[in-house]
C-alpha cells in the first residue's frame, strides 16, 4: 500500500478543454455617394497547470486557462498490492520529468502482465494523452475504471477526455467523480468535477449546468469561473439581468481577469446599453493597460455608439499589443469601411486574405472597398472571384452588376442581375439597374418593362432615378 501518495507534479496542459464561453474559446466541454449608396440596397444587407502539494492546497486555474478541464496526474493509492511493482515506480518517475516515451513502454509491459492493475492503466492513460495519443488515452482510462470503478480520479479523467472528443458517456464518468472522494484535495477534486459537469450538460441541459456551476461555486467560493461560466450560459438563455449578476460577481472575485469584464460589456452592447459598455471597458484599460483584447472590445462599443475615429485607434492600439488577433483586423477593416476611409478598409481586407485567400466574404469586402474608391474595373474582377469561390452568393451578384454597370459591360451587368434574381428576390434597384443596362444595349422593350417595375416600387425613395427613369419612358417607349 502506498497511503501517502498525493497529487502529482506533472500537469497536462489540454488547450482543446477550454471552455466555449467567448469568442477566444475551443468549444469543447472539458481537461463585429449618392448611386452607390442606394445601389448598395441590392445586397440587402452592407457588409459589415501547476502541481499542488500535500500541505499546501492547490488553487483553481482562473477561467483564462481551461486547465479545469485537464487531466490531472496524482498516484492514486493500490490498496490490494502492497508492493509496488519496479515498472511502476520507474514509470512515475518519468512522468514526474515528463519523460513520458520512457513511461509507456514501462506501463505497457505492466498491464500486459498485470490487466487489472488499474493504477498502471490509469498512469498509462495519462501518458497516452501526453503524448497525443487520445483514442489510447481513452481506452486506458475505460480499462482503469472497469478494474476498479470507485476511483474519482479515472473516472473525472475519462470523463474529460470523452467530453474533449465529443464521445458518449463523459456525463456518466463525470457524475461519477461527483460522488467519489478524491485521492487528496476533496474539494478542489471536486470542484473541477461539478464545473466540467456543467460544460458537459450546458448545450442540452441548461437548468442541470447551471446547477453543476452552482455546486462548484459553493467548493470553491473565492473562484470566479463558475460564475463566469454561469453568465454565459444565463446570457445564452436570454437571462441578461441574471446573467449580469453573475458576471459582476465573477469581476468581484477576480478583478485582474478581464474575461468577465468583456462579457458583461458585450452584454450591454446586445442590449444596446453603449454607455455602461464604454465605462466598464475604460475602466479596465486603466487597469490592465497591456490588455489588447480590452483595447480591442473598447473600439467594438464605440464603432457601435458612431465614435468612429476613437473606435479605429482603440484598435488599432489593441492589435498592436494582439497583432494576431484576426477578428480585430476584421472589425478594423469594417470601420475604416463605414468610416469611409476606403483605402485602408481595402489594405486591411487584403491582408487578411494574404492568410485566407479563399474567402469569399474577404474577397467580396476587397470588391466593395474598391467600388467605393470608382475602381469599377478591379472590383469587377475581385466580385467575379467572390462568385467563382461561392457562387450562390446572391448578394456579390449585385455587387458585381453595379461594378460592371458603372465599367460599361453592360451585358455582364444583366447576366449578374439575372443569377442574382434565383438566390434573391427583386428590389427596386435591381429593376432600375437592369433597365439602365437594357437601354445602354438599345433592348429598349426590356428596358421599358423594367423601368416601369422600377417606378412602380420606388415609392419616392430614388428621386434622381425616378426622374431619370420617366424621361427615359417618354425617349424610349412608343408614341400612343
Amino acid at each position: 500500500m502506498v497511503a501517502s501518495r498525493v497529487w502529482g507534479t506533472a500537469v497536462l496542459a489540454v488547450s482543446a478543454y477550454a471552455l466555449n464561453i467567448d469568442t477566444a474559446r475551443a468549444q469543447t466541454p472539458s481537461a463585429p455617394s449618392s448611386v452607390f449608396a442606394q445601389a448598395s440596397q441590392l445586397s440587402q444587407s452592407s457588409p459589415l497547470q501547476s502541481s499542488p502539494s500535500q500541505s499546501s492546497p492547490p488553487q483553481p486555474a482562473q477561467s483564462e486557462s481551461g486547465s479545469h478541464r485537464s487531466p490531472h496526474y496524482v498516484q492514486v493509492p493500490d490498496d490490494d498490492s502492497p508492493v509496488q511493482p519496479a515498472e511502476l515506480t520507474l514509470a512515475e518517475t518519468a512522468i514526474e520529468q515528463k519523460k513520458y516515451e520512457a513511461a509507456e513502454p514501462l506501463l505497457r509491459k505492466l498491464v500486459e502482465r498485470d490487466p487489472i492493475s488499474y493504477e498502471a492503466w490509469f498512469d498509462l492513460g495519462f501518458v497516452e494523452n501526453a503524448l497525443g495519443k487520445v483514442d489510447e488515452s481513452i481506452a486506458a482510462y475505460r480499462k482503469s475504471v472497469a478494474a476498479k470503478p470507485d476511483v474519482f480520479e479515472s473516472n473525472l479523467n475519462l470523463g474529460l477526455q470523452l467530453a474533449k472528443t465529443g464521445q458518449a458517456g463523459a456525463e456518466q464518468f463525470l457524475r461519477a467523480a461527483t460522488r467519489l472522494r478524491p485521492t487528496s484535495h476533496v474539494n478542489e477534486g471536486h470542484y473541477r468535477a461539478w464545473l466540467a459537469l456543467g460544460d458537459v450538460l450546458r448545450q442540452n441541459q441548461s437548468e442541470e449546468a447551471l446547477s453543476s456551476y452552482r455546486e462548484a461555486a459553493s467548493l470553491q467560493p473565492k473562484e470566479a469561473e463558475p460564475h463566469f461560466a454561469a453568465g454565459k450560459l444565463l446570457e445564452q438563455e436570454d437571462k441578461p439581468g441574471e446573467a449580469e449578476q453573475e458576471y459582476k460577481q465573477a469581476m468581484a472575485l477576480d478583478p485582474k481577469s478581464s474575461d468577465a469584464a468583456i462579457a458583461l460589456a458585450n452584454l450591454y452592447m446586445h442590449g444596446r446599453r453603449f454607455p455602461e459598455a464604454e465605462e466598464y471597458l475604460r475602466k479596465l484599460q486603466v487597469e490592465r493597460p497591456e490588455a489588447g483584447i480590452v483595447k480591442v472590445e473598447l473600439g467594438r462599443v464605440l464603432a457601435a455608439e458612431g465614435k468612429n475615429d476613437e473606435a479605429i485607434a482603440a484598435m488599432v492600439a489593441g492589435i498592436k499589443l494582439a497583432p494576431g488577433d484576426e477578428a480585430a483586423r476584421r472589425d478594423l477593416a469594417d470601420v475604416y469601411s463605414n468610416a469611409g476611409k476606403n483605402d485602408l478598409a481595402e489594405a486591411g481586407y487584403r491582408g487578411l486574405l494574404l492568410a485566407h485567400p479563399n474567402d469569399a466574404e474577404l474577397h467580396r469586402h476587397v470588391g466593395q472597398a474598391l467600388l467605393r474608391q470608382k475602381k469599377y474595373a478591379e472590383a469587377q474582377q475581385e466580385f467575379l472571384l467572390t462568385l467563382k469561390l461561392k457562387p450562390n452568393f446572391g448578394e456579390a451578384y449585385s455587387d458585381l452588376a453595379f461594378a460592371a454597370g458603372e465599367n460599361k459591360d453592360y451585358e455582364l451587368a444583366i447576366r449578374a442581375l439575372n443569377a442574382r434574381a434565383k438566390f434573391l428576390p427583386e428590389i427596386p434597384i435591381t429593376y432600375f439597374l437592369r433597365a439602365s443596362a437594357s437601354d445602354h444595349l438599345h433592348d429598349f422593350t426590356t428596358a421599358a418593362a423594367n423601368y416601369h417595375l422600377f417606378l412602380k416600387s420606388a415609392d419616392g425613395k430614388y428621386p434622381d432615378q425616378e426622374w431619370q427613369a420617366k424621361h427615359r419612358l417618354i425617349a424610349i417607349e412608343p408614341k400612343k
